[in-house]
């Protein structure tokens, strides 16, 4: 009876110790929706036995309240030191004005996350990249956040490889989500990534989102040019103004002035998507934006953003947002 308990006891053991834990780092004044997505989705995360998958614990600079920027405060469970036991470390948006205005970090918050465990995965949501960057965390790596601060983040942080035009980057062992409920496509990744697909898609069904989004955040905003120095930033502007016409894999590697191949790699590099998916994309974002500030027939929206016809734009509309291009139109117009 004793050595069966024992092994019992051993076997629970191994399966706490398997847990990966996440702890959220909340970084004063934080951004309460930002604050909650980490514990809400890995904490959803589930095996087929029910076990979780991830043990989510929020930390501060030390044990105090942690102000939001909406006007209540998190009482975090631990201090700095739980990071010293962290496999992945999420930094939520933040307006921390030291990281934000000045490019640096407070003695204690460099301290803090110096203490992180060598080898721990780094994870910002929306603004938080701020606090990867201040750290040089970021240094030569690609990265996003919101898209109203990639241009600071940009000047801020010379050295970031910044592209504003995707939800999330993975860097292996540095991912950044861009703004707000991006944040949630990058902790779905990232649950996609460990434990596979099945158990993301169930994550994905509990908080009522989809399991996966197309496009970038260039969503329901003014379109952005892309600013980078990458080697196919130049093709990226020009396609952009030319989304009306026909734009194949060798008519943008031969403005390019690139191989077909390469071409289709560096585009992939810089942007995470192939060349056919980041157009698609692009032409979706313009066909809505026409939507929301033109009264153009249907037709004339898909021919203008280079979708061919009104039949293909209501395809994409309903599979991406569940609307009709009309019905689009009423949510931003009101007519």
């Amino acid at each position: 009876m004793t050595s069966g308990k024992n092994d019992t006891i051993r076997q629970k053991h191994a399966t706490l110790v398997a847990v990966h834990r996440v702890v959220v780092l909340l970084v004063e004044p934080v951004v309460g929706f930002d604050a909650g997505i980490a514990p809400t989705l890995f904490g959803a995360a589930a095996d087929a036995d029910g076990n979780p998958l991830y043990e989510v614990i929020a930390c501060g600079v030390d044990t105090a309240p942690v102000a939001t920027t909406n006007g209540y405060a998190i009482v975090p469970a631990t201090g700095p030191e739980a990071l010293a036991t962290a496999d992945t470390v999420v930094v939520p948006g933040t307006r921390y004005r030291p990281a934000r205005e000045d490019g640096v970090l407070g003695p204690e918050l460099r301290a803090a996350l110096a203490a992180a465990r060598p080898g721990a995965r780094l994870v910002s949501i929306c603004t938080g990249a701020f606090v990867l960057a201040a750290a040089g965390v970021l240094d030569g790596r690609p990265a996003t956040t919101h898209w109203r601060f990639a241009d600071d983040l940009r000047t801020r942080y010379p050295e970031v490889l910044v592209d504003e035009n995707v939800l999330f980057v993975d860097d292996g062992d540095v991912l950044t989500s861009a703004g707000l409920a991006a944040g949630i496509d990058l902790c779905l990744h990232i649950i996609r990534r460990d434990h596979g697909a099945s158990v993301a898609n169930d994550v994905a069904r509990y908080c009522v989102v989809p399991p996966w989004r197309e496009g970038g955040q260039a969503q329901f905003i003014e379109r952005q040019s892309p600013t980078d120095h990458a080697s196919t930033a130049a093709t990226r502007q020009w396609a952009l103004d030319h989304l009306d016409e026909a734009l194949s894999i060798e008519q943008l590697a031969r403005h390019a002035r690139m191989s077909e191949r390469t071409f289709c790699r560096r585009f992939r590099e810089e942007t995470g998507q192939s060349p056919g998916v980041w157009v698609r994309a692009r032409r979706v974002e313009l066909a809505r934006e026409l939507l929301e500030t033109r009264d153009l027939p249907v037709e004339e929206v898909a021919r203008r953003a280079g979708l061919g016809s009104g039949g293909n734009l209501r395809h994409h509309l309903r599979r991406g947002l569940g609307m009709s291009p009309s019905s689009y139109r009423k949510v931003f117009q009101g007519v």
